[in-house]
């Protein structure tokens, strides 16, 4: 019996409603990503990737078709059961890292786990994720401004995955790095893909893009034949 996919769109479409016109986001676009894979979406700017992006994650649904999460139809969901998938299924990797300000790097990569648990951690799995991605304990008492753009994106990965999700989104994860630094991120999200992780990443940069094991090519709304 086939494996259920971690992500599947199936004649997916996405439609703006605008007074100047309805603007399509996405077109009749059908993907697929197993468990365990290491993807690349990629496109020009307006291609619809960030569009695509907010429908995986479960951050938007469609407007027809079916998208399915971990084998779950997400247009029959609640948004209580979609805050839900959100919380335990994904975990998110941003551009701009999108950490919270007042809070620590401790407290940062905690705060998804209070969600999740409604109690601190007192396993220790925040501190070990943590210092599995560099951050020392010095440094995890530090606020974001106070942490290099690296620094920040090493929490911001220890924080996607505290929840232990199925999958890792990244949306230009290497976007705001220096190279070096970029290419350290990389090596950590591939290490994760070689644990078995699914990782997603959404970029531009054709560097980063052919690092995954399969380019999806977004344009005008669909996918791009080979």
């Amino acid at each position: 019996m086939k494996e259920v996919p971690v992500i599947e769109l199936a004649d997916v479409s996405k439609i703006y409603p605008l007074p100047s016109g309805d603007v399509v986001a996405l077109d009749h676009l059908s993907v697929r990503i197993d468990r365990g894979e290491f993807v690349a979406i990629m496109g020009p700017s307006g291609s619809g990737k960030s569009t695509l992006l907010n429908q995986i994650g479960g951050l938007d649904v469609p407007t027809s078709g079916t998208l399915k999460i971990t084998g779950r139809n997400i247009r029959k969901m609640s948004d209580e059961e979609l805050t839900s998938l959100r919380l335990n299924a994904i975990g998110y990797i941003f551009q701009k890292f999108n950490l919270i300000a007042l809070l620590s790097a401790y407290e940062n990569v905690e705060y998804p786990y209070i969600l999740k648990q409604r109690c601190n951690d007192t396993t220790g799995r925040v501190s070990r994720l943590l210092e599995d991605v560099g951050i020392d304990r010095r440094m995890a008492e530090h606020k974001p401004a106070e942490l290099s753009g690296g620094q920040q994106q090493r929490v911001a990965i220890a924080r996607a995955l505290v929840n232990d999700p199925a999958i890792l989104l990244c949306d230009e994860p290497t976007g705001n790095l220096d190279t070096k630094t970029g290419a350290q991120i990389m090596e950590m999200l591939k290490d994760l893909h070689r644990q078995g992780r699914t990782v997603i990443i959404v970029t531009h940069d054709p560097a980063v893009g052919d690092q995954a094991e399969r380019i999806i090519r977004i344009r005008d709304g669909r996918v791009e034949e080979a």
